[in-house]
């Protein structure tokens, strides 16, 4: 039986995924509650298939949720703000995956859309949270608003970056390139 593109690329995935995480690890050691998830996000929904996207941004709340509460003291009165990362990060890997698709546009202008898609909406849920808590207003100034998404454009373009050197290691495989090795039509953002 011949061994399938996606069956040899199996051990690849997992230490992939691993070192995706350990950079949220140091994103998180490094900006604290400005860890930028918009950015994992986005690249999350446009390299992977839908699951593998999803459980990588599960772990990357995760990490961050252990950094903060383990070493940065996070305190246990933030599980909330917490929970509101977490729905604003899935949410925003929905919505670059969903502006991925709505174009048919050169892959910059795609990846633009996909990580302002996915920082609109993971700021969305953030707001909502302190709408609802009717606290943390302070983080919604214009001046840290811009530093916030300076940080999620800054590490989005390195993921990216990073990405691109995981595929010229072998250890990603891009998803149309995948999908024509297969014998099927390839997207920047395949469907599960």
């Amino acid at each position: 039986m011949p061994l399938s593109v996606e069956h040899s690329a199996d051990w690849r995935r997992p230490i992939w995924i691993g070192t995706l995480v350990a950079a949220s690890v140091a994103f998180s050691l490094g900006f604290a509650c400005a860890a930028p998830f918009a950015a994992f996000a986005a690249l999350a929904a446009l390299t992977m298939p839908a699951r593998p996207a999803l459980a990588l941004i599960g772990l990357v709340w995760f990490a961050n949720q252990a950094v903060g509460f383990l070493i940065l003291h996070y305190p246990a009165d933030s599980i909330g703000w917490g929970l509101a990362i977490g729905v604003g990060a899935v949410g925003g890997a929905f919505a670059a995956r969903a502006a991925a698709r709505a174009l048919p546009a050169p892959e910059p202008l795609r990846y633009a859309l996909a990580f302002l898609a996915a920082f609109a909406v993971y700021e969305a849920a953030l707001l909502a949270m302190a709408i609802a808590t009717g606290g943390g207003h302070g983080a919604f100034t214009a001046e840290i608003m811009g530093q916030v998404f300076a940080i999620n454009a800054a590490a989005f373009l390195g993921l990216l970056a990073l990405n691109r050197t995981g595929e010229a290691l072998g250890l990603v495989i891009r998803p149309d390139a995948a999908a024509a090795m297969l014998g099927r039509g390839g997207s920047v953002a395949p469907r599960a």
